[in-house]
């Protein structure tokens, strides 16, 4: 029997005991990743939120088998935000469609979620009203019987059927209810219910995971009462795939005691929260860079250049790649190099005399090494 099927559904119970101790976790682990993120300035605040959303819309898309760009994903969010990159590129509509979906949940958390609401963002992924070959009800719930199935053709695995469609409008009408409720408290739990209960109404042709997560992501951004988010959940069930698909069938095949799935999910976002640290690391090694080298002695060309290697650029720092990238003649860029090894901001490599590569210091405690890419 599958959960939609119980006389107790969708009256959803589960172990607040439980819970108590998870929330505090992750509380503590949001508290310490803001402490970090406090430091930097607004603007890099601004770029840690860009990182993690291209990380989540990028990752969301990929659990479904849709791989996407991620400059170009950075670069339309990037434009949304109004913050500035390095290494802007141009994006197409359907990248453009898939933003704006993701965009109006976290930045429109405070609005009502609506029928009309989520049809616009249905549009948004399939612009075109296909999937590959398939046509699907663009912008409307489905109509047809629903199962989510797995394995080649004529082997195919069954892991779940939908609620009929023509209970659909009322299922949704009764979760948006919900969900848009003031005395539905906003916190974590809410996000795990919200992405469980839709995934499993199942309202629509295709889409339905990556709607899900938005929702999930919507109510994220009503906990922290906030636009700017610095960790991906969409990455972290990226990276627990299995777990997650494996959770969900165990979940929809149970009783409406959701004390598991919601443990799984909070211990997921915490895993999510203590790996943004790494996912944001280039941002955070830029902004301590700077604020350790703000009196320095650089010029605006110098700045440019290692605000690219900051950024990420995947060619060691050596004079002849300072040369192409300042787009300078090699004396200047040995000039240039030079200059911040003597003023202990490039610390050159040890025992090399010809091609020398150079690590950029962060910190006292930390430097970084350019690279792996070999010089052309």
């Amino acid at each position: 029997m599958y959960i939609h099927e119980t006389d107790t559904w969708p009256h959803f119970t589960w172990d607040r005991s439980r819970m108590d101790p998870k929330l505090a976790a992750v509380n503590k682990a949001t508290g310490y990743l803001e402490g970090i993120l406090s430091s930097i300035g607004f603007d890099a605040k601004e770029r840690a939120a860009v990182e993690a959303y291209t990380h989540d819309i990028v990752a969301s898309s990929e659990i479904e088998g849709l791989l996407l760009n991620p400059d170009q994903v950075r670069s339309s969010i990037a434009r949304r935000m109004g913050v500035q990159i390095t290494g802007d590129v141009p994006y197409g509509h359907y990248v453009e469609g898939i933003v704006q979906m993701m965009m109006d949940a976290v930045q429109g958390y405070d609005k009502s979620l609506t029928d009309e609401r989520l049809f616009g963002w249905h549009n948004c992924l399939f612009p075109y009203g296909r999937n590959g070959y398939e046509e699907i009800n663009v912008g409307k719930y489905r109509v047809d019987e629903m199962n989510v199935i797995s394995g080649a053709l004529g082997r195919e695995k069954v892991h779940y059927h939908a609620p009929a469609p023509d209970r659909v409008p009322e299922e949704m009408n009764i979760f948006l209810k919900w969900f848009n409720d003031s005395s539905t408290p906003r916190d974590h739990v809410k996000s795990a219910i919200a992405h469980f209960w839709f995934v499993g109404i199942h309202p629509f042709d295709d889409g339905n995971g990556r709607i899900g997560r938005a929702i999930a992501d919507m109510a994220l951004s009503q906990a922290d009462n906030s636009t700017l988010r610095y960790f991906s959940m969409s990455r972290q069930i990226g990276q627990e795939k299995n777990k997650y698909y494996d959770m969900l069938e165990r979940c929809q095949k149970g009783t409406t005691d959701l004390t598991a799935w919601i443990e799984w999910y909070l211990d997921c976002m915490l895993r999510a929260i203590k790996g943004a640290e790494e996912m944001l690391s280039s941002i955070l090694d830029k902004a301590v860079f700077w604020q350790n080298h703000s009196q320095a002695d650089i010029n605006e060309r110098q700045r440019t250049v290692l605000n690219i290697f900051l950024d990420g650029d995947k060619g060691k720092l050596t004079a002849k790649r300072w040369a192409k990238l300042a787009k300078v003649s090699p004396d200047t860029a040995i000039r240039d190099v030079q200059h911040l090894a003597e003023i202990g901001i490039l610390i050159p490599e040890e025992g090399k005399v010809r091609n020398i590569a150079y690590g950029i210091k962060i910190s006292d405690k930390k430097t970084l090494i350019p690279g792996p890419v070999e010089e052309e």
